[in-house]
């Protein structure tokens, strides 16, 4: 990373700590002369980071051994019940149709000319083709690309075959639930086929475009989904784990480097579940200071609400005395059993110079990669060894089961566990 890039210019940890006010003034510098206007898009590739290097194997090979052997343990059920992001609103514009693949389905997604957004089966009853590989939006249904029949959005049934005289009533494709918020399309997925019990919170700064978007992260990570939000109960990480200074970057072999000592990330942190009506919501509030060589610097007092809404979404509210307020909207979808895409979305006071939330964002990153490689890398422990410190991932696992049922779909070696 960049922050790495730093490291190196350094030198030695007495000449470093030297250079960092410099360095660090000069960095954000020219990030305001190449356009901090501009939003930050960082996008991650699978494997591309949360794998450490192996000797004679480049890093995608490294990646691909470490997943080859790994024992992810006794998994829960992959596929919780909730709201998952499928694309960004702007990523699918009037009269356009998307194919997506997730939580083990093939989905149709497509937008009428009226703005409208529907998603459906992928494959055509019919014989089997993709309705959204060529595919046409013909007014509210989407048309097969093989033999021209017509789905309707609303209901999946079949209106037209160019062909038949009738169309029998049972021509159809599944629907799905789905709704578009905060600039996102979302879809409702339930193991039972159960509709939505809940509903997407609309952020009001972000509808009203009091706050601007200033940037995306895209990130793939190889585990079970339980494994990302149940981060925020386990406390003890965050001084082990995002203690050392970004500076240090997000390899975990260099994060700990007493290059980067004279600075520390101090994190107090409180985890709990949310009372009726509003039991599928959790809140972690953090608070977070800094130290410079062990001076305490206001500058970087930073109040963080994360309010987890079902089993992939996350808001994520800043507010700093002098830099004002934003939000950080984290969405974790699966695409397969162990691989997850977790998309961090950034929108932030429109007075507030832009280099301000990408550098919240940026930060955010680093430690956002720091826990990939703890994920990719571990098992899942469905009877952890724990201590009386550690009661807060208990508690996250109970308010998580919540969104697994009892027909979950579960890995073929899991059948008959009760979760």
């Amino acid at each position: 990373s960049g922050w790495c890039g730093a490291a190196q210019l350094a030198g030695e940890p007495g000449r470093g700590a030297l250079l960092f006010p410099p360095l660090l003034l000069l960095f954000l510098l020219v990030l305001l002369l190449l356009g901090c206007s501009r939003p930050l898009v960082l996008r991650r590739g699978p494997g591309q980071v949360g794998y450490l290097p192996a000797p004679g194997l480049n890093r995608g090979e490294a990646a691909r051994r470490a997943r080859r052997s790994r024992r992810p343990g006794v998994l829960p059920p992959p596929f919780p019940n909730g709201w998952y992001r499928l694309l960004d609103s702007a990523q699918l514009p009037r009269g356009a149709a998307r194919s997506i693949a997730l939580l083990g389905e093939q989905l149709a997604v497509f937008r009428t000319q009226d703005g409208q957004v529907y998603v459906v089966d992928a494959y055509c009853p019919h014989l089997g083709a993709n309705l959204a590989a060529g595919g046409r939006v013909v007014g509210n249904c989407i048309e097969c690309p093989f033999h021209g029949w017509q789905f309707r959005g609303e209901d999946g049934k079949c209106t037209r075959i160019p062909y038949a005289e009738k169309v029998p009533d049972f021509a159809r494709v599944r629907t799905w639930p789905s709704c578009e918020v905060n600039g996102m399309l979302l879809v409702w997925y339930h193991c039972e086929g159960v509709g939505p019990t809940w509903a997407v919170p609309e952020q009001r700064e972000v509808a009203t475009k009091e706050w601007v978007f200033r940037g995306q992260t895209e990130h793939w990570v190889d585990a079970h989904i339980q494994e990302i939000p149940e981060n925020a109960a386990d406390t003890a990480h965050l001084a082990f784990v995002h203690g050392p200074a970004i500076l240090g970057g997000s390899d975990l072999r260099y994060t700990r480097s007493k290059l980067w000592d004279f600075m520390k990330h101090i994190w107090k942190a409180e985890w709990r579940p949310e009372p009726e009506p509003n039991e599928h919501c959790s809140r972690l509030l953090l608070q977070h200071s800094a130290t410079i060589f062990g001076k305490h610097v206001s500058l970087m007092d930073l109040t963080v609400s994360a309010r987890q809404v079902g089993p992939g979404l996350v808001f994520l509210l800043f507010e700093h005395a002098l830099l004002g307020r934003g939000i950080i909207l984290q969405t974790v979808t699966p695409l397969e059993p162990l691989l997850q895409n977790v998309v961090h979305t950034i929108y932030y006071q429109k007075n507030v110079p832009a280099i301000i939330p990408k550098f919240i964002l940026r930060a955010e990153c680093i430690q956002f990669e720091r826990d990939i490689t703890i994920w990719n890398n571990k098992q899942y422990l469905p009877k952890p060894l724990l201590v009386r410190e550690d009661s807060g991932i208990q508690k996250h696992r109970r308010w998580y089961a919540q969104f697994y049922s009892a027909k979950s779909t579960r890995l073929p070696a899991q059948q008959g566990l009760d979760w």
